[in-house]
């Protein structure tokens, strides 16, 4: 369901704003600082509970604000408000959905699913395995039923575990009953994550072709431990080596999503613009996989689309945005970068992001532009 409403208050430099975004395409056109971005941030708190700026949610707070309060409503018969609210002097998160108060952040992952794709994601490609596993799991979570509990299962029997090998007297027979937990939901995390990869492998090869050629460009997954030994086998033997590091160094925990191509890592041998291109390609095969399979529809961030690519490369992105049918959130510096490359059939609105006299970013409608 995309977002026919947003209100946002107290969001860094933006001035209050309460916004009926178009179902399809929204662009947001400004000069550097004028809180495009902040604008997708938001959006993401609503989705996801945290900042993609800042691991410090009170940080997202405009300067002297007291407090943060952003209201989302998805279209639907009925709609669904989604609130969120944070205060400087309070750790808490306040979320409410329909209403009513939420405590966990995985019902507004559930009910509003997200891709972001900014100068970030090419972490994807470049950063620590953490980052990919965040995105195969968001793809598993959305698409696989048991996937949450059996990784909170996982992660508790994970930590039970790491706890006993750091302890100085380690007690053998609690530890054989943790690492049997943590075998039995480690093996069915494993195993749900190989099912979902199974199904996202042609959807992404479909995506990439679609975007860009990149012959021999494969996605390889690694469980987190030797493949050819049961994981009861690596925990038991390796129980010396953890004790002494203090922590599992063998698991599901470690799990990794290679991206190469041919024998080297794509981040060695692509361009910049080759970079994003196959980044956008995993986020969008993510989305186009989950309206496979759910029949829901992912709200895209894209932050500065522009850069990078050049105009053919734009013009293919934007394509696949209209083929997609789904709604996307899309800032650019350049007006004109993206303004002419939508199809009249395709509903898009555009908003110009200034600088207020107070210094906080301001929201004022555009007309679209046509070629």
């Amino acid at each position: 369901m995309p977002l026919d409403r947003l209100a946002f208050q107290g969001l860094r430099n933006l001035q209050a704003l309460d916004l009926h975004p178009s179902p399809r395409i929204n662009l947001f056109v400004g000069d550097n600082g004028s809180g495009k971005t902040s604008l997708l941030e938001g959006i993401h708190v609503l989705g996801m509970g945290r900042s993609f700026r800042t691991r410090q949610l009170r940080h997202a707070i405009a300067h002297e604000g007291e407090s943060m309060a952003l209201y989302g409503r998805l279209a639907g018969d009925p709609p669904l408000g989604i609130g969120v609210r944070r205060r400087r002097e309070s750790a808490e998160l306040e979320m409410r959905l329909g209403g009513e108060r939420l405590e966990r952040v995985s019902r507004l992952v559930e009910v509003l699913p997200l891709q972001l794709i900014n100068p970030d994601a090419f972490r994807l490609l470049e950063g620590p395995p953490a980052g990919r596993r965040e995105f195969l799991d968001w793809g598993v979570f959305h698409v696989k039923q048991g996937f949450l509990d059996a990784w909170r299962r996982f992660r508790r029997a994970l930590k039970h575990r790491n706890a006993l090998l750091r302890h100085g007297r380690m007690n053998n027979a609690s530890l054989n009953a943790w690492e049997q937990e943590l075998v039995l939901w480690g093996e069915r995390l494993d195993a749900l994550r190989r099912d979902w990869m199974a199904a996202f492998q042609p959807v992404f090869a479909e995506t990439l072709e679609g975007l860009i050629s990149l012959p021999g460009l494969e996605l390889r997954y690694s469980q987190g431990w030797d493949r050819k030994r049961p994981l009861a086998e690596v925990l038991r033997h390796g129980r010396d080596t953890d004790r002494q590091m203090g922590f599992t160094q063998q698991g599901p925990q470690r799990a990794d999503l290679g991206i190469r191509l041919g024998k080297r890592p794509a981040a060695e041998v692509l361009s910049r613009g080759q970079q994003k291109l196959v980044v956008s390609a995993l986020k969008l095969a993510q989305g186009r996989l989950l309206e496979q399979a759910t029949g829901l529809s992912c709200v895209y961030l894209i932050d500065d689309l522009p850069a990078e690519l050049d105009s053919e490369h734009r013009r293919i992105f934007c394509e696949w945005l209209e083929r997609m049918r789904c709604q996307a959130f899309i800032t650019s510096v350049d007006p004109d970068a993206l303004a002419d490359l939508w199809s009249a059939q395709t509903p898009v609105a555009m908003f110009h992001v200034k600088h207020a006299g107070t210094g906080q970013g301001q929201l004022l409608p555009m007309d679209r532009q046509t070629s």
